[in-house]
């Protein structure tokens, strides 16, 4: 394991956490890509056309569909046509669909509170400003 390259290491840790949070959002009735779509939704902080939802998941607007209809489905979204452009539909959050918003994010913070608890304090705020000149660089 002392010879695994940062890339394989960072992708293991990656995706243990990534399973976690799927373990704690499935008592909501939820799973990672719906989690994405009500934050997004939530952090445009209004109605988003089914393109536009597309585009904040980076994925093809034919699968934001049903993730659209499972969201929907489950009293979490509610689409309508956009009066702007009638033949584009409008996503938003319903009260349901807020507050699913907010057991996500709780969902995330543990299960990186759970993952990360190894570390201490100190630790972990070394990694985040790691992280954080990784994730700032250009290109």
């Amino acid at each position: 394991m002392e010879d695994m390259e940062l890339a394989e290491l960072f992708h293991l840790v990656g995706r243990r956490l990534r399973h976690r949070y799927a373990h704690r959002l499935e008592p909501h009735g939820l799973n990672p890509g719906q989690a994405r779509a009500l934050r997004a939704l939530a952090d445009a902080g209004e109605p988003l056309r089914m393109v536009q939802l597309a585009e904040a998941l980076r994925i093809v607007p034919r699968s934001v569909t049903p993730v659209a209809d499972a969201l929907e489905e489950a009293g979490l979204v509610r689409r309508e046509v956009d009066p702007a452009n009638r033949r584009s539909t409008l996503v938003m959050l319903t009260d349901a669909g807020h507050a699913a918003v907010e057991r996500a994010r709780e969902a995330r913070r543990q299960a990186g509170q759970e993952l990360f608890a190894v570390l201490s304090d100190d630790e972990r705020d070394r990694l985040k400003e790691l992280l954080r000149t990784v994730d700032g660089q250009s290109g």
